[in-house]
């Protein structure tokens, strides 16, 4: 009876040991966020050229001949070819119920990057004189933006570590290494945001018609730290 009391007792305190030994060290998992703002030294342009009728081979020709005189000014304007690109092209056909009669509206896009914020206003003015209907909007953004990036990033991690150091000094401990590092966003990487505020985006004379604003590029990490 002892030794099967014994041996009990042996498989008891060996379990218990084993499942102390198995438990995950105590830690403190919290979310940090890096900001880092920048005024935009770059600009895209969005524009369109847009023609309806009802013969499609005519459609065509008037958007190569406007495309064409658009790529042609581009030119004139040092615009480097890698910074002009052809975003889309189609072809709808469309119903007129009154006419009882088909239509057709042709459509082409181009974005043009400007790495010279100055040449904004003579490529804006030079653009619409080429005969395109349509500007689908500007995106700013930093030439500097994978720098930019990478800043967030360390400022993200800063900010998790100074927050668990916050919250252990509450209770008299301390934070260990970091055992695990995740980074979050809805698109998968850090993004701008833009806050608009005024700046002179002027290249001297002239009245000014763009707001550069501040850009905003953000990441959000979570850390787990062990809990000392």
């Amino acid at each position: 009876m002892k030794t099967l009391q014994t041996l009990l007792i042996l498989a008891i305190t060996t379990t218990t040991m084993m499942a102390q030994n198995t438990l995950p060290p105590p830690t403190i998992d919290v979310t940090g966020e890096g900001i880092v703002r920048v005024v935009p030294d770059e600009v895209t342009i969005k524009i369109r050229v847009e023609n309806t009728g009802e013969n499609t081979k005519t459609l065509k020709e008037q958007n190569d001949a406007t495309i064409s005189e658009v790529l042609k000014f581009l030119k004139k304007m040092n615009i480097d070819d890698k910074d002009v690109k052809t975003e889309y092209m189609n072809l709808s056909k469309n119903y007129d119920y009154n006419s009882k009669t088909y239509t057709f509206a042709a459509n082409q896009s181009l974005s043009v990057k400007l790495r010279d914020l100055k040449k904004y206003e003579p490529v804006m003015k030079g653009l619409i004189d080429t005969g395109i209907n349509r500007i689908d909007g500007v995106e700013f953004s930093s030439s500097n933006s994978e720098a930019l990036k990478s800043q967030a990033r360390k400022k993200a991690v800063e900010n998790a570590q100074m927050k668990a150091k916050e919250y252990t000094s509450v209770l008299n401990q301390t934070v260990g290494k970091a055992v695990s590092i995740s980074e979050f966003n809805n698109s998968g990487a850090p993004q701008p945001m833009y806050k608009m505020a005024m700046m002179d985006s002027s290249s001297g004379g002239g009245d000014q018609t763009i707001s550069l604003g501040e850009m905003e590029i953000r990441t959000s990490v979570n850390v787990s730290f062990l809990l000392n």
